[in-house]
């Protein structure tokens, strides 16, 4: 996710924007007090250096003891919610008083051990940009920094007669699920739209803002992802990320391609043991395939979509809402507790992330993400796509660029 300014009361707003703020004004995220902090603190880290007095090896143990950290964080959480889940325990906050405590110290060794492995880590993604050719004099323009926390929520807003992001308000990360609830309720009854309180993995502000996690695969990713997100600011094409909603496809395919290919190879050169497994390949003509998955998320979320968007374009707004409704219960079904709401702001978020086809993209004939897959195709590097596609300032152009290389 990009954010190309730091504060939503520095955008120039137009009128439905100002209709949404006027019920999100209160508890919209302060990127200015975020980010002045963050800075603060990495100037700190770079002051003492910290990398630069531990070895290689000792680097990479600390990144993996903060991993196990977290991971151990996050069973207590799950743990201390079970006490208040649970309707046999008369007081669950006095019962889950001796494991709150625990999770307040680790929480503090946590937050003491993330200045050495947040350094670590930027040296190592860096370096990895580097090795691809995407640094001058060896340091990633502008250079690797980010700060793990909690991050804000986003509110996304769609027009109810197509799938479109029309507004995306980050708020305070704090708000409940009642809470979201009832701000998506009163956004779509008075204003007449689809909206939804999503929760992201990271925000390009400088520093970037990436979740707290305990997977190192999916870190090193959005770290990188975020950080194209930088790079791509000093350029045309996220210069323009607001300008149309194919831009903003654009530029999340493009992060998303280019953050998965700079985790790997920062995984292959630090961590080579926690490299996934390349996917199965396609069985020859005549050979029996690979059982497919009972309940496959990706195809399933596509016919979602793809369902949606023909009953919305002839104009069965409410046949199309109560469709989607009824997928989410076939979702819930098949284990996929996490769906709270399936709506058109639902597809206007998490379709702009196209770096695959299908899913919630919508047809896999998709164009704009296509595009951008068929460039990374056509070129010879990671490089050389990225300085290719920075330089796009519209749909149009990028497909005028696939056209050329597809010539005999």
């Amino acid at each position: 996710m990009s954010l190309l300014i730091l504060s939503t009361s520095s955008l120039p707003l137009d009128d439905s924007t100002e209709k949404v703020r006027a019920f999100t004004r209160e508890i919209e995220f302060d990127y200015v007090e975020w980010t002045l902090a963050a800075l603060k603190l990495k100037w700190f880290e770079n002051a003492l250096g910290l990398s630069r007095y531990v070895s290689d090896g000792a680097q990479q143990e600390a990144v993996l003891d903060y991993i196990e950290l977290t991971q151990t964080i996050q069973q207590l959480e799950r743990d201390i919610n079970l006490f208040f889940t649970d309707p046999n325990i008369p007081d669950p906050e006095l019962a889950a008083a001796p494991l709150s405590r625990r999770l307040e110290e680790l929480e503090r060794q946590r937050d003491q051990d993330s200045r050495l492995v947040e350094s670590v880590l930027q040296d190592q993604i860096g370096y990895s940009a580097d090795q691809l050719g995407l640094a001058l004099g060896g340091q990633p323009v502008p250079p690797v920094l980010y700060h793990s926390t909690k991050l804000p929520l986003a509110l996304i807003v769609s027009p109810r007669n197509m799938i479109r992001q029309d507004e995306n308000i980050s708020l305070e990360s704090h708000l409940s699920i009642e809470e979201r609830s009832r701000l998506e309720e009163r956004v779509d009854s008075t204003l007449d739209v689809a909206s939804l309180v999503v929760e992201i993995g990271g925000v390009g502000t400088y520093p970037t803002m990436v979740q707290q996690t305990s997977d190192l695969v999916w870190l090193t990713e959005v770290v990188a992802h975020e950080w194209v997100h930088n790079y791509l600011t000093l350029r045309p094409l996220g210069m323009l990320y607001t300008e149309s909603p194919e831009m903003r496809v654009i530029n999340e395919t493009t992060a998303s391609i280019a953050g998965e290919e700079i985790g790997l190879e920062t995984l292959e050169r630090f961590y080579p043991e926690l490299v996934p497994p390349p996917p199965a390949p396609t069985p020859p003509p005549g050979q029996t395939p690979v059982e497919p998955p009972a309940f496959d998320f990706r195809k399933e979320m596509n016919i979602t979509r793809t369902t949606a968007d023909q009953l919305l374009a002839e104009g069965k707004i409410e046949e199309a809402e109560e469709y989607m409704d009824s997928r989410r219960i076939v979702f819930w079904e098949n284990g996929y507790r996490g769906l709270r709401k399936l709506n058109q702001a639902y597809f206007a978020f998490h379709g702009a992330y196209a770096d695959e086809p299908g899913g919630a993209a919508g047809a896999a004939e998709d164009p704009v993400g296509e595009a951008v897959r068929l460039l990374r195709q056509q070129s010879a590097s990671l490089e050389e796509f990225l300085k290719r596609i920075a330089w796009v300032t519209s749909f149009e152009q990028l497909q005028e660029m696939v056209s050329a290389g597809l010539d005999p």
